[in-house]
């Protein structure tokens, strides 16, 4: 195999592991929803991260991984920052003020957000429609979101809006750190690291608030866990690793109408279709702008060609 054929495989594969990790964080909205129906917000954004450190520290202890350097520690803090305590403490805040389908138009941005993560720490460089087109994306979320709170933006917007910016800034940090140390292990040191700083609180908002909540609130709270915090991670920052920050992450496109469906069927939400239509216009005009990306190399490698 030519290696301009290894890497066009490399970079579907990496598009198969992407749409998988979205398929997984889809149900992340609805599973949160539930989830504060009746536990407390912080304590399911916090705890579903401490829970999930206990079979991460399993896995890295059983395949007897190596100790991240210094320099990768410093990159799993920001990981953390982003995945591990930022998007799950907003999301789940935000679960509590705001429907599962109007948020799902929220993380419409997160492509967007992504991609300019990526600029900034993996060294990807779009093309000049792609700032035009993110302008114009991002305007589109506004506007939805101002004629669905009344003219005005809600706290539960921009919580939400605050989450999906740590995202990005964990998605892209993760990404060029799985290709050093492997997609898995980028969540399970994440997870494992942020455990010492998250047991606390989690353990105080237990003794404040109690875990007493119905199968349905747990069931969310265990999907959380299991796969939103854990599972889905493997497949996604391998995917990421494998096809570039930016150019995998124009997958999550697909994720706010895989939660739509998510929604209705198991929070029996009603959407309507001006969500719909503002999530079509936000992949378009992501699309539109994907454009000729260009890549600039560090360390001597190009940054999509090595994993």
């Amino acid at each position: 195999m030519s290696p301009h054929d290894e890497t066009l495989s490399r970079a579907r594969i990496g598009m198969i592991f992407g749409f998988l990790g979205v398929l997984a964080f889809s149900l992340t909205l609805p599973a949160t929803r539930l989830a504060v129906s009746s536990l407390d917000p912080v304590l399911v954004g916090l705890g579903r991260s401490a829970v999930a450190a206990v079979p991460a520290a399993l896995l890295l202890y059983f395949t007897k991984q190596r100790w991240p350097s210094a320099a990768q520690c410093r990159a799993l803090a920001i990981v953390a920052l982003g995945v591990i305590a930022g998007f799950p403490v907003c999301s789940a805040l935000a679960m509590t003020r705001i429907d599962a389908s109007h948020g799902a138009v929220l993380v419409g941005f997160l492509p967007l957000a992504t991609a300019v993560a990526a600029f900034m720490r993996a060294g990807e460089r779009p093309a000049a429609r792609f700032w035009l087109s993110s302008i114009a994306g991002s305007a589109t979320i506004a506007v939805f979101s101002l004629s669905s709170g009344e003219g005005a933006f809600s706290p539960g917007d921009g919580i939400l809006f605050l989450g999906v910016l740590l995202a990005a800034l964990g998605y892209a940090e993760g990404g060029r750190l799985a290709r050093e140390i492997g997609g898995w292990q980028v969540i399970c040191w994440s997870l494992v690291l942020a455990f010492p700083v998250i047991i606390g609180p989690v353990l105080w908002l237990v003794s404040v608030h109690g875990i007493s909540a119905p199968l349905t609130a747990w069931g969310g709270f265990t999907y959380l866990t299991v796969v939103s915090a854990f599972l889905g991670f493997f497949a996604w920052y391998h995917g990421l690793a494998l096809g570039g920050v930016a150019k995998v992450g124009q997958i999550q496109l697909l994720q706010p109408f895989f939660t739509f469906i998510f929604a209705a069927g198991f929070l029996g939400e009603k959407f309507g279709w001006k969500p719909v239509i503002c999530a079509a216009l936000v992949a378009t005009f992501i699309l539109i702008g994907r454009g000729n990306w260009s890549f600039r190399r560090k360390s001597g490698s190009l940054l999509l060609g090595k994993a």
